[in-house]
């Protein structure tokens, strides 16, 4: 599968959360925790498909992740979390875009400071830094929902 495709395939599943989340959507562990998973896989299998990796890229591929799931946790916290017909519901808020502006600006200044310090390109999986920012916010929401004491909106089934 080419890089292209695979990067427009993980941009089309995140717009499809973010939109799902920006309208208002039953909260249930699957989708809270799958997606960023996923992501986080894909980043994974890129990463270790690049050649030539030095021990300084995966130190700054690490600094970059735990960066972005600082930031996904700051997110999460301006994620509204609510009682809808007995279960819980997620929607995002003016705030959360406001946090997801600041959190590319300071992932856009990492990366180009990285590579400024000699990091290897593909040492910054897309895949990988949106995973773990879903990931940071998926923690948080969760650790929210659990402290509601509402239960979690049940699986829903697929179509496809």
């Amino acid at each position: 599968m080419s890089t292209w495709l695979v990067v427009t395939l993980i941009a089309v599943v995140a717009v499809i959360v973010v939109v799902k989340r920006l309208i208002g959507e039953p909260l249930n562990v699957r989708d809270l925790f799958v997606p960023p998973i996923a992501l986080i896989g894909v980043g994974v299998w890129l990463l270790c498909e690049t050649d030539g990796l030095t021990r300084a890229d995966i130190a700054w591929a690490t600094a970059g992740a735990a960066l972005g799931l600082a930031l996904g946790a700051v997110r999460g916290m301006t994620i509204r979390v609510f009682d809808k017909g007995g279960v819980l519901w997620q929607r995002y808020t003016g705030r959360t875009f406001l946090v997801v502006v600041a959190s590319l600006a300071a992932s856009a200044g990492f990366g180009l400071f990285a590579t400024a310090m000699g990091m290897h390109e593909g040492a910054r999986p897309v895949q990988l830094s949106i995973g773990v920012g879903f990931l940071g916010e998926a923690l948080v929401v969760g650790r929210r929902a659990l402290a509601t004491g509402i239960p979690f909106a049940p699986e829903t089934r697929r179509r496809w």
